[in-house]
């Protein structure tokens, strides 16, 4: 705690969900506050959203948030970027490169919600209509969650202010996200990923 800012940082594995939670419920906290969070779990980033959507709390980034981090930061009432010197970056993962249209609809109420389903195994009864494969090794489902494939949003202080800039990562270039798409007409405010 730092006032009544709850600063969250490293993974988000669920480790901490309860200890979260608890902060959140107590009253005190305005405003959940990620730094440099480079991912976790799809089931972490739903029950951080739903404890931070539960609360109304703010949030607001720190440096970079990744992935589990993206979603549960996209849950809070408001949501927007620290200020400072510092890069700022929220890369929110995506199965497959979104079109113009589903980017201005994407982040937005209820839908981000839906889009974390992209990333969680598929319900046990789904799975019992799959005919039964032969290869006895073959892991369970599981997550689809990669940290490093997703919509990148970014900004940058200069002498004349922040500059934003969205990219589209396919995961092939790492942690190098300067390899990632540029996407023009995906302002972050426009979007709803940014609220004030």
């Amino acid at each position: 705690m730092q006032g009544r800012r709850l600063v969250v940082s490293g993974t988000l594995d669920g480790s901490k969900v309860k200890a979260f939670t608890e902060h959140l419920s107590s009253g005190t906290v305005r405003t959940v506050v990620f730094e440099d969070s480079f991912g976790g779990t799809a089931e972490a980033a739903g029950a951080y959203a739903d404890a931070i959507r539960e609360s109304g709390v703010q949030t607001e980034v720190r440096g970079h948030c990744m992935a589990a981090c993206a979603y549960a930061f996209l849950a809070g009432k408001t949501h927007r970027f620290g200020h400072g010197l510092q890069v700022n970056g929220i890369l929110v993962p995506v199965a497959t490169r979104p079109t113009a249209a589903e980017l201005a609809v994407r982040w937005r109420g209820e839908e981000a919600r839906k889009t974390l389903a992209d990333f969680t195994p598929a319900p046990a009864n789904a799975d019992a209509a799959r005919p039964i494969e032969t290869n006895a090794t073959a892991p369970a489902p599981k997550d689809n969650w990669q940290p490093d494939h997703g919509v990148l949003f970014t900004a940058s202080p200069t002498l004349f202010g922040r500059i934003y800039n969205t990219y589209y990562c396919d995961g092939t270039q790492g942690r190098d996200f300067s390899k990632c798409e540029r996407l023009s007409d995906a302002d972050p405010y426009k979007l709803g990923v940014l609220t004030e």
